[in-house]
């Protein structure tokens, strides 16, 4: 059973990534296939690369270790990609991925959220595993935007119709 500050925690974490995947893949919409694997200079990273690299973080800590399916990723061959997928393929390997985390992060109880699992040599609670994930993928869906906005010089517009000078009311 799922207490509702447990609930609340999932469903919140649960809107930040799929808040995220929104504004990625408005990030993806924004360039051409030619753009999805470029990179900087040799100690930067692809828009290609950083996607395979949510896939493969969002599996081995959701998927593998709240799913409990055996842990297959390949960590290296994310960053030393330099082509191979297409937009379209990228957009729907992050969509599935995420898709898949989420129904596991829902699916979650008070005893998997607080059992230890042991991830990428590092041990982190069930609730450990969702706070890591969620911004993880915050993170480098900044570097995603920054990487448009350099490209293509353009507002992002993530907040279109939303006043952000609203003040707190206590």
């Amino acid at each position: 059973m799922t207490t509702l500050f447990q609930q609340e925690f999932i469903n919140q974490s649960v809107y930040r990534i799929n808040e995220n995947t929104k504004r990625i893949l408005k990030c993806l919409n924004e360039i051409d296939e030619t753009e999805i694997w470029l990179r900087s200079n040799e100690n930067s990273n692809s828009i290609g690369n950083i996607i395979l690299h949510l896939c493969g973080n969002i599996t081995q800590y959701v998927i593998s270790a709240l799913g409990g399916i055996e842990d297959i990723r390949m960590r290296d061959k994310e960053f030393s990609a330099k082509d191979g997928s297409t937009k379209n393929e990228l957009s729907e390997k992050l969509e599935s991925t995420v898709d898949e985390a989420v129904c596991i992060i829902d699916s979650l109880n008070e005893e998997r959220l607080l059992k230890t699992y042991s991830v990428q040599g590092f041990d982190l609670s069930g609730i450990g595993i969702i706070i890591h994930v969620t911004e993880h993928y915050s993170y480098h869906t900044g570097q995603i935007a920054f990487w448009i906005k350099q490209l293509k010089n353009k507002d992002l517009v993530f907040y279109a119709g939303v006043n952000l000078n609203v003040k707190n009311k206590n």
